[in-house]
């Protein structure tokens, strides 16, 4: 028995050194933090003790091509002929201008650099081609701005001239944050980008593959791990396993992430697996642990949501009986391996939203897996990682962040949840403020009744910088169909907590939802602007709808009005779907008027245009009238408070004072507490026992304590000494310290 025992021993330890992973990211996703799905699988493999290393090839192709020497073999390798633009002309006529800077502005960009700001924004350091055209527009929108935000976009628009010179007379298929897109959308067929990879490797491609080679022959893994999140990474991911299959066989690969989780989820199509072993679905964690065991004995022959090939065919095999892993048990992301140091901040457009997409790193948290709300009408609510809902407890996401503080040296955190739910928002903005952690975070929502002006104030001290939500189409009769749960009057009302908070706001806005009619997008639009006009909204972003294959419009198109214009299902990516609209409206039209709109409304100006001035086409008046939102607003709240709402002091011991007040001969004993907050001080005056009582309950609902107080214990507690505590909880001392930071949740 103990001969058997030492022999598993063995076999497990032999198991753990045999098995060593390469998880990567291809070109291009950000530029300026790293894609977190890597970092979550590193962070499972790290409890299973599982070795691995982990690449972002995006930014390392980016740093190798953006600079003296990238840019170098750039311009030597440009095609230039009469074909190509003035602009690209002017850009290798300036060729000795970018290759002296660029060094300088990439590292200035990472912030290693920051005096060059200086000489950035003189506008006579950096050379100049068509992307400087709208400096015009620069003053207006950074003069609120320091130099170094007026430094970041002008060096911003010097990268994205070289990128279009790229994409003319070196290989068009080039983005910052994605590389030959066009080939991943919609690729119902595998055809066109079998035949890409089939030709010689484009220049882009010899940069990528160059370090690859070197970090395989570094690594030596015995497994290959390829994220796929979006489709502008699908051409790198899979030239990137086309040269590890023909230089290294023996290594098997594996693809997962976002892409094949949404898209190839009707693989059929043999060739994908002449550069894949495997295909993954949904969460990896339990699926990259069956790979890990079948290569290592072949005879386990047990897979979690895999595609793979078995006598020449394309099969799914879901045979584990292990259940998927717990949040709880999937470990903390792990960043280590990644250039950290070395992504470039950059802002692109002047939208403030977008902007924290771009500029600055963000350690990247899920606060629950999936989606608690799960029924709007154009999600993928039938997929994993929308359906199955699973929070994680804020003690444990705060032990996550401190150990990603730790290992990072970043306390930016964007919790990038599908909607983040409000109660466990709470409960981490109190665990954040117990532990006394110094915290800058982000996230998405839904704009929830339940974000109450003093759940906003709560997420503020907490760390909360900005949410967005989606207010989609901005139009009651289409937010019902869409199953959103809520109302244009709502999301005013929440905008305006979140706003007076001092929180940013950023709205996702749709156009050309089935059934929409022209008349429901000139009123939608009237909605958004009057949302601005208030200041309620700070950012948005219209986009048109997209009828996906595992959204509820997708599967029941004839409940929408819509009917699709094939059924017949790709070997390849099956996603998007195109379809024919009832109305018949070409929802294209009003794309430009839209945006440029928006633009306008997020610099403040142009609300006194009519909304046909945004339109080069004839378009009807809107039915809303024009103080709609500004009423909604106007509305009193309702004061009744639950027994059961929770009570949070959130400032710190008063500075307390006896005195005695005298009137008409009669004396009273009476105290004053004198509090200090980070901007002022303030101090009301109660009675003596009363105050007493305040200065104590005051510490015991702190929002340092583990517990927290209800308002019925509350009044419990009043009410052992006191008389009348709604008379004393409705008073002129107690409203001053709901305004400076008593809260009730």
């Amino acid at each position: 028995m103990e001969r058997i025992q030492i022999t598993l021993i063995f076999a497990q330890n032999l198991f753990l050194l045999k098995t060593k992973l390469f998880l990567i990211t291809p070109p291009f996703t950000q530029l300026n933090t790293p894609y977190p799905a890597t970092a979550y699988i590193k962070g499972f493999l790290n409890t299973k003790n599982i070795d691995s290393v982990q690449a972002d090839l995006g930014i390392e192709v980016i740093l190798k091509l953006f600079s003296k020497v990238g840019l170098s073999n750039l311009f030597k390798i440009a095609t230039i002929d009469d074909a190509v633009s003035d602009n690209s002309k002017r850009i290798f006529a300036l060729q000795d201008e970018y290759i002296k800077t660029i060094d300088a502005v990439i590292r200035f960009l990472q912030g290693k650099n920051p005096t060059l700001g200086l000489q950035i924004c003189q506008e006579d350091y950096l050379p100049e081609a068509s992307r400087f055209a709208q400096l015009e527009e620069l003053d207006w929108a950074f003069g609120t701005m320091g130099t170094q935000d007026k430094a970041k976009h002008l060096a911003t628009l010097y990268l994205e001239d070289i990128s279009d010179f790229i994409v003319e007379c070196v290989d068009d298929n080039f983005g910052f944050s994605r590389y030959a897109e066009r080939l991943g959308r919609s690729a119902n067929s595998f055809d066109e980008l079998y035949e890409a990879l089939q030709e010689e490797p484009t220049y882009i491609d010899e940069v990528l593959l160059s370090i690859l080679k070197e970090r395989i022959e570094t690594i030596q893994p015995t497994l290959f791990l390829i994220s796929i999140p979006f489709p502008g990474n699908l051409y790198s991911s899979f030239r990137s396993a086309q040269w590890v299959k023909k230089y290294h066989p023996e290594i098997k690969i594996s693809a997962g992430g976002g892409f094949p989780n949404t898209e190839l989820r009707s693989l059929s199509d043999a060739r994908v697996f002449e550069f894949f072993d495997y295909i993954t679905l949904d969460d990896g964690e339990l699926p990259i642990e069956e790979l890990i065991a079948n290569i290592e004995n072949p005879n386990h022959n047990s897979f979690k949501r895999t595609f793979l090939l078995d006598d020449g065919k394309v099969v799914y095999k879901n045979n584990s009986v292990k259940q998927d892993y717990k949040q709880s048990q999937v470990g903390t992301p792990d960043y280590s391996d990644l250039l950290l140091d070395k992504y470039i901040s950059v802002i692109e457009i002047v939208n403030p939203m977008h902007r924290m997409w771009s500029d600055g790193r963000w350690n990247k948290l899920t606060m629950a897996h999936g989606c608690y709300w799960g029924k709007c009408t154009f999600c993928d609510i039938s997929l994993d990682y929308i359906k199955i809902y699973e929070p994680v407890a804020a003690s444990l996401l705060c032990d996550r962040m401190e150990e990603m503080m730790e290992q990072t040296g970043e306390n930016g955190f964007h919790y990038v949840d599908e909607a983040a739910p409000p109660a466990l928002m709470r409960a981490l903005a109190l665990e954040i403020l117990r532990r006394k952690l110094s915290i800058t975070w982000w996230t998405n929502i839904r704009f929830e009744k339940s974000f109450s002006r003093d759940l906003c104030l709560l997420l503020k001290a907490s760390g909360c910088i900005a949410v967005s939500g989606g207010l989609e189409v901005a139009s009651d009769r289409l937010l019902k169909l869409i199953d959103k749960g809520v109302t244009v009057e709502q999301v005013a009302k929440v905008t305006r907590n979140f706003t007076e908070a001092g929180i940013m706001v950023h709205s996702y806005l749709m156009y050309g939802y089935p059934t929409q009619t022209v008349q429901e997008t000139v009123d939608s639009l009237e909605m958004v602007r009057q949302l601005f006009e208030v200041g309620v909204l700070q950012s948005g972003f219209w986009h048109q709808f997209a009828m996906t294959a595992h959204s509820p419009v997708g599967m029941y198109p004839e409940k929408f009005g819509v009917v699709k214009e094939t059924e017949v299902i790709g070997t390849f990516a099956n996603n998007d779907i195109n379809y024919t609209d009832s109305t018949g409206i070409d929802h294209e039209k009003f794309s430009f008027g839209l945006k440029k709109s928006l633009f306008n409304f997020m610099h403040g100006i142009c609300f006194d245009y009519t909304l046909q001035e945004w339109f080069d086409f004839k378009i009807p008046k809107t039915k809303i009238t024009e103080d709609f939102i500004f009423n909604a607003l106007q509305e009193p709240e309702d004061f009744k408070i639950k027994p059961t709402a929770k009570i949070v002091w959130l400032g710190g011991k008063p500075f307390v004072e006896e005195f005695t007040k005298s009137k008409k001969g009669n004396s009273w004993q009476m105290m004053s507490l004198t509090f200090h907050d980070k901007k002022e001080s303030f101090t009301i005056q109660t009675n003596k026992a009363e105050g007493e009582w305040l200065t104590e309950i005051l510490q015991k609902v702190s929002v340092a304590n583990a517990k927290v107080y209800t308002l019925q214990e509350i009044k419990n507690d009043f009410e052992k000494q006191l008389e009348d505590f709604e008379l004393f909880w409705y008073s002129k001392p107690v409203n001053s310290l709901r305004e400076y930071g008593l809260l009730v949740l």
